[in-house]
């Protein structure tokens, strides 16, 4: 029964439009999540039920006559009386309303853009129930079993209800010309990590810049952003090692100077965009050593299935100590792909005493953390992996993109665990 979804399309009249004659209230989505509730419930129970509550309701972009809906509800829990239902309502195709073009001209979207999202609670009394729970109706046409993404509370064989978020807010890569609300300064960078911790981040992924915006593994330029975020917020402060591309060993291992709780350690050579990024294995060893010497646990940054390999292969000489923690990074180009059957491979190799996390790119950042969440592991959202919101808006900073990441968290029964349960969870002191 759980992941059962039901799914209708309908395209958006005249009569629906409530503001200006164009524009549709978010009333109405929420009328086709009800009708969709009443579908799921007709399936599992033989009765229309009552609808209880919505825990939350989200209206993520506009909606006009003219604009073809498809909207889901997926049913992500069952109780004696109680169905938990997830919703989501899309735009396949949208009415242009541009300059120049007729009041017609439609165009159908190769994206669909996400309009509405929420999650609610039926009740179907005990009396109103006629099917038994074994018998209930599925969808029909018959499509396949639904697949392990839609067991929302996490087996304890593959997680937790605890949920680590991590925050990178600066970025190598980014400039003030792609985001203006990139923090460069200490201040900015100390101001924007206890947004995100505010918002559900334990972790903070730390890149630096100097003061002119350029990217450096300073110890010192490390010592003063270190010491602006930890007077502002208890969060854990990870550090990279990783650097940019062509810098030497030391350069890189700049930060462990500052005596991180954690930093990171690239497992392997990859092919970064147009560039190299390269990581031999000896440069792996002597930087493992580097942390080790720091006292820094290493947050195994893994680009490749190779990576993982490499990094359990230096477990098991002792050269990396345990407990271990893997964050697979996908969606960089030339690397391995953002995609679920990824994910589901990444985290077979894990040992059961790891823990894992996903980091990805661009407009992959919000469907593989929500699939990380769900097959119980940890994620990482934020600036540096990814500079816009999905309704393809200029993000004003990573704290957003935090906040949004830990409420589908908690939609699914996942809590964002503070810093101090972090460090607990990840083994850090050990």
């Amino acid at each position: 029964m759980i992941g059962t979804r039901v799914t209708l399309r309908l395209r958006m009249s005249a009569h629906d439009a409530h503001y200006a004659g164009e524009l549709v209230d978010g009333a109405r989505m929420l009328a086709l999540f009800g009708d969709l509730a009443t579908e799921l419930l007709i399936r599992l129970d033989g009765d229309e039920g009552l609808f209880r509550a919505y825990e939350t309701v989200e209206f993520l972009a506009p909606v006009f006559a003219g604009d073809y809906i498809e909207a889901s509800a997926e049913l992500v829990a069952v109780g004696n009386t109680s169905r938990k239902i997830r919703f989501e309502a899309r735009k396949v195709i949208a009415n242009l309303r541009a300059p120049g073009l007729a009041a017609s001209a439609s165009e159908v979207l190769g994206e669909p853009i996400v309009v509405a999202r929420a999650v609610g609670t039926c009740v179907t009394p005990k009396e109103m129930q006629r099917r038994p729970r074994e018998l209930y109706m599925p969808g029909l046409p018959a499509g396949p079993a639904p697949s392990p993404d839609a067991i929302v509370t996490p087996d304890v064989a593959f997680g937790s209800e605890e949920l680590i978020l991590t925050a990178a807010i600066v970025g190598a890569e980014l400039t003030r010309a792609q985001t203006p609300h990139l923090p460069i300064t200490p201040q900015e960078v100390a101001d924007e990590a206890a947004r995100c911790r505010e918002a559900g981040a334990a972790v903070i992924h730390l890149h630096v810049r100097a003061a002119d915006g350029s990217n450096t593994q300073s110890s010192a330029r490390f010592a003063e952003v270190i010491e602006a975020i930890r007077k502002k917020c208890d969060c854990i402060i990870q550090p990279t090692t990783g650097g940019a591309v062509g810098m030497s060993i030391d350069e890189r291992s700049g930060p462990l100077a500052c005596k991180p709780e954690m930093a990171t350690l690239n497992c392997g050579t990859i092919n970064f965009g147009d560039d190299v990024f390269v990581n031999s294995r000896p440069d792996i060893r002597q930087l493992a050593a580097k942390l080790r010497a720091a006292g820094a646990m290493p947050e195994l940054e893994c680009y490749e299935v190779g990576h993982v390999e490499e990094a359990l292969a230096l477990a098991a000489e002792g050269v990396l100590g345990k407990p271990m923690h893997f964050q697979f990074v996908l969606g960089v180009k030339g690397a391995i792909p953002a995609r679920e059957d990824v994910v589901h491979y990444l985290r077979s190799l894990v040992p059961a005493d790891a823990t894992w996390a996903v980091a990805a790119t661009g407009r992959f950042q919000q469907p593989m953390t929500e699939l990380a969440m769900r097959l119980g592991g940890h994620a990482r959202v934020g600036l540096e992996d990814n500079i816009f919101l999905s309704k393809g808006v200029l993000s004003d900073g990573s704290a957003p993109l935090v906040a949004r990441a830990a409420a589908y968290a908690r939609s699914i029964g996942r809590t964002p665990v503070d810093p101090q349960r972090a460090r607990q969870l990840l083994g850090l002191g050990k």
